[in-house]
């Protein structure tokens, strides 16, 4: 029933109908307290009225709230009145995209241009664990600041989706106006697996977005018939008539993209969102533009060629010759180069390894073009280096790189140099040996000369040092300054005279972290570019470096050291690892580049909740975080963090609540764990190379202060005593957590700390059981690591817990269940822990739930009192999961500047 002019819903005056549709009906409003226009949408009946469907309506429309992107419509409240439901939204001047399309089709750059908005609006909402599920032209606004998806996410049904066997009702053509928010628009831009009724992801989206795209382009819809049956069956066996027969100027490659969004196969289809952003953006620049295959229109086929099916993969296997030429030139041309940008995917159940501390790194391209080497997380939970040819379609893993991480090439791109297991290694690219070089710790990037010498960081608190490729007694060639806060050097990189190189200084001054070049010579170092991530050195003579995780261009003289001219931005978004120091990009002196393509946030991955179950719930937050903590009522969470292009993690507060983030540190602030009382916060801050234990209040009223001087060796909080008095901590040397011990001591200063493993030097992770009577830590004694429990203090018994490895030790409120990471399967696994008199009775080991292989390794794992929900770092959507990419003619760009 319609809702008359001047009908108050709360604060919300409405004023006019814009119109309505099967989700109920819109009506421009205004809302009273904070004089602005507003949508109000009233919802329907069958949304109201049945409890489960409002609950998950009320449920997403919080996680909806908080996507905030310029091309969604913000959701700003929900609210009843009276037995009516209603949405207030963002009120969105301007025609939807089906209006428009009533003209005729629409101009090949602004469907670039649209079709690229929708998808980062898609991406975004992917990431947060939405689904759109009704993306179609009435659901897209056109505005003068750009397109708007609407209705994200409400219109996803709680019942089975229909299959062919309900699709039987015939239906007059309409136009897209007049079937907005029926059954019949709906199914004309369903994916085949909604069709189905299986269960969908952010592929899905990627289908009907295809779909609008190829409507846009042609003014016909891609899938179209009298029933809704017939609807059904075209999307799910047919394909829709080449963009061709309609529109003849279309590039052959933007109709190879809107061709693979169409693919019956999610596997074929664009994996995310933002691949298909990224491409309708690069289609979108002066590279394509003047690429031959770009500029070529797709040829119209008759129907009656029975070959006509092949043609597209005949034209990619065309393409992919013509890009292996281009990878396996051995020098520049002299004719106008093509730029062309291909995604590698990693082998089948493989990932690329991007956002590790000690593992993982830069994909590095070869000094010749020909060949890209890259970490590789694998099937069994392990990262080696992948070896691809870029001449060829396959890849393999070089043997004896387990562990891997940071490699570098040498000069004649024969050999490849690496970090491992606390050492700097290489191997020949034929796998036949590996040989050990030095000592490195926790390697931070190295460089290779012509002369057979190598440059390294050996660790994340050491200068560069230099040593032979044979192997032998490194030397440093560059001086830290601990007293004006210079504590680490890395990412060096030689520049073509093999004395000279360039290097990141990390400082804790303000501005002080910057680009730097010195010589074997002479190590006294000369600023050249302030920025906090590493760059690289191309002939001819430019520096490649990143800001805002945009990629630059500056021409460099490598003589006289200096820069000059303006950067040129490049359309390449590269993604960057905040904690490291590491842009994660490599680039050849051939023209080629190679980089992991921009995440959402910060380099890292997303905070999220996980049921008992294992059922995934919206992100948290998307700082990049190095551990977290929950509150013992359950109502907020200590991170370390990492703001976006900022290498210090500070410590902050987040309100499950509200989602409001608070900083409590004003410098580094790593490892929170929180007093029984919840009234104070213990952390790590470091100072200098070491880690002191501070706490400070946790309403972030007061001052941070020590817990108890330094030592010279660095320290962090795990577990506080219920009673409050007791801390286990760790200790290990400086700038080698590869060594640590735990401790414990009373936080009333009565003693001093005392050694709780002795014959354990590297335990860790220790935490006090509910009553202080047991402490369950990580135990190195057989080798591995696996989950112990001891007694405490006495430490008289002692039981194993894990069997197959494990991680990070979480108690349940009442002690009756030990949680832990197991690298086995990647699993979140329980264990019943009973008391028998002065024994414990262990149950066996049980998996709960799968989670990314990453995320506990880094200490990001924390349960609520009561067990039912987990925090967890990140999914298997938020690492490294998208393609690399790979650049060939990349310069050609800079001749168009």
């Amino acid at each position: 029933m319609p809702i008359a002019p001047g009908t108050k819903l709360g604060p919300y005056e409405i004023l006019s109908p814009l119109g309505s549709g099967g989700m109920g009906e819109v009506y421009r409003a205004r809302d009273t307290r904070l004089d602005r226009a507003v949508a109000v949408k009233i919802l329907p009946a069958h949304l109201s009225s049945d409890p489960a469907r409002k609950q998950r309506f009320e449920r997403e429309a919080k996680i909806i709230s908080g996507l905030n992107h310029p091309n969604i419509c913000t959701l700003h409240d929900v609210g009843s009145l009276d037995g009516l439901d209603y949405l207030v939204m963002e009120c969105v001047e301007g025609d939807s995209l089906a209006q428009r399309l009533e003209k005729g089709p629409v101009p090949g750059d602004q469907v670039l241009k649209i079709g690229a908005e929708i998808a980062d609006a898609l991406d975004k909402a992917h990431r947060s664990g939405v689904v759109h599920r009704d993306l179609k032209p009435a659901n897209i606004m056109l505005t003068k600041s750009g397109a708007k998806l609407l209705d994200f996410g409400l219109a996803k049904p709680t019942a089975p989706q229909a299959t062919l066997a309900t699709l039987t009702t015939a239906f007059p053509q309409q136009s897209p106006v007049t079937q907005e928010g029926t059954i019949v628009g709906t199914f004309q831009y369903m994916s085949p697996e909604q069709i189905e009724g299986k269960e969908l992801d952010g592929r899905s989206d990627v289908f009907s977005l295809g779909t609008v795209l190829y409507e846009m382009l042609t003014g016909k819809r891609a899938f179209d018939g009298k029933s809704q049956l017939s609807v059904a069956s075209a999307i799910l066996e047919k394909e829709p008539a080449p963009i061709s027969t309609v529109n003849p100027l279309t590039p052959a490659s933007l109709d190879h993209a809107i061709r693979r969004c169409l693919a019956k196969d999610p596997e074929d289809r664009w994996q995310t969102a933002r691949d298909l952003a990224l491409e309708l953006r690069w289609l979108a620049t002066p590279s394509a533009v003047t690429s031959s295959d770009a500029l070529r229109p797709v040829v119209p086929v008759s129907p009656k060629n029975k070959f006509r099916k092949y043609i597209p993969y005949i034209i990619e296997a065309l393409a992919l010759f013509a890009v292996a030429y281009l990878f396996g030139r051995p020098a520049r041309t002299a004719t106008a180069p093509v730029t062309l940008r291909a995604n590698i995917i990693p082998p089948e159940k493989s990932q690329f390894a991007s956002i590790e501390t000690d593992e993982g790194g830069v994909p590095a391209v070869s000094p010749d073009g020909r060949y890209l080497v890259s970490p590789l997380h694998d099937a069994d939970g392990k990262v080696r280096l992948w070896l691809r040819p870029l001449q060829s379609t396959e890849g393999k893993v070089l043997p004896g790189t387990e562990g891997s991480g940071h490699a570098f090439w040498s000069p004649d791109s024969r050999s490849v140099a690496f970090f491992s297991s606390g050492k700097l290694k290489r191997t020949d690219i034929d796998g036949s040996a590996v040989y050990n070089i030095a000592d490195a710790a926790l390697g931070r990037g190295g460089s290779w000369n012509s002369d057979g010498v190598i440059i390294f960081s050996a660790a994340q608190g050491e200068p560069i040092s230099k040593v032979s490729a044979s192997g032998g007694t490194p030397v440093a060639v560059t001086k830290l300054d601990l007293a004006n806060g210079i504590g680490s050097h890395r990412w060096p990189q030689f520049l073509p005279d093999g004395k000279h190189f360039l290097f990141i200084v990390r400082s804790e001054k303000p501005n002080g972290t910057g680009l730097y070049v010195a010589s074997l010579d002479d190590p006294q170092p000369h600023l050249i570019l302030n920025t906090i991530f590493n760059a690289s050195y191309v002939t001819p003579g430019y520096l490649l470096f990143v800001r805002d995780d945009a990629l630059f261009a500056q021409k460099f003289d490598a003589s006289s050291l200096k820069l000059s001219g303006e950067p040129i931005s490049l359309p390449d978004r590269v993604s960057v690892f905040s904690p490291a120091l590491n842009a994660l990009f490599s680039a050849s002196n051939t023209g080629v580049l190679a980089y992991y393509p921009a995440q959402s946030g910060s380099g890292g991955a997303d905070l999220v909740w996980y049921d008992h179950s294992g059922k995934k719930s919206s992100a948290l937050t998307q700082l990049f975080l190095t551990a977290s903590s929950i509150s013992p009522d359950g109502t907020w969470v200590a991170l370390s963090a990492y703001s976006p292009n900022e290498w210090i993690p500070k410590l902050w507060k987040l309100d499950l609540q509200r989602g409001t983030k608070t900083p409590l540190s004003q410098e580094f602030g790593l490892a929170p764990i929180w007093s029984p009382d919840g009234q104070t916060i213990y952390y790590s801050h470091i100072v200098g190379n070491d880690g002191q234990i501070y706490r400070v209040k946790a309403s972030g009223g007061g001052t941070e202060e020590a817990v108890f001087p330094p030592g010279g060796l660095s320290e962090a909080p795990t577990s506080v005593c219920s009673d409050g008095k007791t801390l286990l901590f760790t200790r290990s040397p400086s700038n080698n957590f590869q060594i640590s011990s735990t401790w414990s001591v009373s936080l009333s200063g009565e003693s001093k700390p005392s050694q709780l493993l002795p014959n354990e030097q590297r335990a860790g992770r220790a935490t006090f059981s509910p009553d202080c009577k047991w402490v369950a830590y990580e135990s190195r004694l057989t080798g591995s690591r696996e989950i112990a429990i001891i007694h405490f203090p006495d430490g008289a018994r002692k039981y194993q817990v894990s069997t197959s490895g494990g991680f990070n030790p979480k108690w349940r409120r009442d002690g009756k269940e030990l949680f832990f990471y197991s690298p086995l399967d990647s699993s979140i696994s329980s264990v019943s822990v009973q008391e028998n008199g002065q024994e414990l009775l262990l149950g066996k080991p049980t998996p709960l739930f799968q989670v990314h292989p990453f995320a506990p390794r880094l200490g990001v794992f924390d349960v609520t009192a009561d067990a039912q929900r987990f925090i967890v770092f990140g999914d298997t959507s938020s690492f490294s999961s998208v393609p690399l990419t790979v650049v060939t003619n990349w310069d050609s760009i800079l001749a168009q500047k």
